[in-house]
């Protein structure tokens, strides 16, 4: 059995006609066009739809059972193709963001609330892990979007530059080793460099940017006594914060919600340098509220790269 929606028109209009003759009329099709159709959702559904008589038609307990289904169905279509319009060509629709929770504790809070504020039909979801993970889900297209740092390039994505960043050594601002003093840069570089060595460094132990560079003091000779390997930025900042000991983050991520409280520990330190990009992909549904999530995302980007000044610069 397969009822067809056309049966089901016109079997709609005969019920609010009350006659095939005035139905066929409003529906602009023949009288015996109307009866076939009519007797062969009959026929497919094993059973009496209609009473005729000289007045006209009436419904049977069936065909009013069907009429109401048939209400109930035509509604649930009429929502859906208001809903596809209004998300081909209005603000509206659902989109998932995905982000490194760390940056998107100092991207998405503003960002959020201004669009919640200019767009309140577009519907954000979020979508957390690393970089690398956000990537990929974005390729699946478990993502729409996704702010990540230095993506690696994929034939299916668009990459957008955002802002640059970088991970450096961070101490709690009255720990600070550099004197701003008569003694020599190189002195001070020394003190911050024995302040490392003493320990504990604290770093964001599954960050690959993070390991490299601690790589890199390596190959200066410079091997810290204790450290101490966190999860993620956060718990690397709140223990440096503490004064536990020094810090390995990100430069925006040392800086957000708490300026001034974390500077760097010397700025001829080696640092790691990060590229935040908006990824993609190349065959995005081009609705009007994805294009707008898109700019807007692209807008905030900017406006972060031209506002930011890093912590505790020398």
């Amino acid at each position: 059995m397969a009822v067809e929606l056309n049966q089901l028109r016109y079997f709609l209009e005969v019920r609010a006609r009350g006659s095939l003759t005035a139905a066929a009329k409003s529906l602009g099709v023949s009288q015996p066009t109307l009866s076939v159709a009519i007797q062969s959702l009959e026929r497919d559904l094993h059973t009496t739809l209609l009473l005729r008589g000289r007045s006209g038609v009436k419904l049977t307990a069936t065909g009013r059972s069907l009429a109401q289904d048939a209400d109930e169905l035509f509604a649930v279509i009429s929502r859906a193709e208001a809903r596809i319009s209004g998300i081909e060509d209005q603000d509206a629709g659902r989109f998932v963001i995905g982000c490194h929770e760390p940056l998107g504790a100092y991207f998405l809070p503003s960002f959020l609330r201004a669009l919640y504020e200019d767009y309140p039909r577009i519907e954000p979801a979020l979508w957390n892990g690393p970089s690398a993970e956000v990537r990929d889900a974005v390729i699946a297209r478990d993502v729409d979007f996704g702010i990540v740092v230095n993506p690696s390039p994929h034939p299916d994505l668009v990459l957008v530059e955002l802002f640059a960043d970088a991970i450096d050594f961070f101490v709690r601002a009255e720990h600070r080793t550099v004197k701003r003093d008569r003694r020599s840069r190189a002195q001070t570089k020394q003190e911050a460099l024995e302040r490392v060595r003493k320990g504990p460094l604290i770093h964001a132990g599954r960050v690959s940017e993070s390991r490299e560079l601690l790589q890199a003091l390596e190959r200066q000779g410079v091997l810290p006594a204790r450290l101490l390997s966190c999860g993620d930025f956060e718990l690397v900042k709140a223990l440096t914060m503490s004064g536990v000991g020094v810090g390995v983050l990100p430069r925006r991520v040392a800086a957000y919600g708490h300026a001034g409280h974390l500077v760097r520990l010397h700025p001829e330190l080696p640092h790691f340098p990060d590229k935040i990009y908006l990824v993609y992909r190349v065959d995005v549904h081009r609705t009007r509220a994805a294009l707008r999530l898109k700019q807007s995302l692209i807008d905030h980007g900017k406006a972060l790269a031209s506002e930011f000044e890093p912590p505790g610069r020398a």
